[in-house]
């Protein structure tokens, strides 16, 4: 599927080559350019998806508007697709935006899958990644835990490094395929302040507040960035479906894509039956 992107005030990108009515991909980061979500365990190849480069990524340049006002991003897409419902797929930091649409426009979202939310920030639940810890992880998660407390970056380029620090912490092993993974795309410090800015007061109670459409929220259970309980609550919150994969940190398609793969497709598939 070809998209023309000219009249929009971001890029977009298509993952896979399956036919049919798209869904539409999130990426998280906050604003981490694309290009970590690689080939998404070919989920593309059996459902099309379309991806939509959040203001502030390498593509579409300039900063977010928070990702409460973002929501009109999505919409402008789902325009130009033609589509007047939209099925979002999401990602860590893009599960606010996923959320932010439904909460705003919930006559326009027919379904969502939330992959490794972030989830104290809407359930206020403690998190437990210390218990997590203690039981699975690794050295190197250990020292990325501590640079998570410690680190505040003041630049681009501490940022990165900032980041690159935290990363084993994102895995629930740090093997080749993780560490490569873990340098692979872009995220900035403008664009992750701007991702947070001028979010209202009242955005989580609007949102616990709406209706929520049929919802698949997908966790790991070795993510010491969400933790489990906090994403268990999440899903109860939403009133969603839950899936934990086992063996699995922060990106499910890279540690466990098959498994991945196999629960998102399905949803999707069942989406549009």
């Amino acid at each position: 599927m070809r998209i023309d992107d000219d009249l929009l005030p971001f890029a977009v990108s298509c993952l896979g080559d399956a036919a049919g009515k798209p869904a539409i991909l999130l990426p998280g980061g906050p604003c981490r350019d694309p290009e970590y979500l690689s080939h998404f365990a070919g989920v593309g190849d059996d459902h099309p998806l379309i991806v939509l480069h959040p203001r502030g990524t390498l593509r579409s340049g300039g900063l977010s508007g928070g990702w409460w006002a973002d929501a009109a991003d999505v919409m402008a897409l789902a325009d130009a697709l033609g589509l007047e419902v939209v099925d979002l797929v999401a990602h860590s930091a893009g599960t606010r935006l996923a959320l932010a649409t439904a909460a705003q426009f919930p006559d326009r979202v027919r379904s969502m899958a939330l992959i490794t939310p972030p989830a104290t920030w809407l359930t206020r639940t403690p998190s437990d990644v210390e218990s997590l810890t203690a039981i699975y992880a690794e050295p190197e998660a250990l020292g990325a835990l501590a640079a998570i407390s410690t680190d505040d970056p003041d630049t681009e380029s501490e940022f990165r490094e900032s980041f690159l620090r935290q990363a084993p912490a994102s895995y629930a092993h740090w093997t080749h395929t993780e560490q490569a993974h873990a340098r692979v795309g872009i995220v900035g410090l403008a664009a992750a302040r701007a991702w947070f800015a001028n979010i209202p007061d009242d955005a989580g109670d609007r949102i616990r507040a709406t209706p929520i459409p049929p919802t698949l929220v997908i966790g790991g259970d070795r993510d010491l960035l969400t933790g489990v309980q906090p994403v268990r609550d999440y899903a109860a919150t939403l009133d969603a479906e839950l899936a934990v994969i086992a063996d699995c940190g922060h990106y499910p398609w890279v540690e466990q894509p098959a498994a991945f793969r196999k629960l998102l497709s399905q949803w999707l598939d069942a989406c549009d039956s």
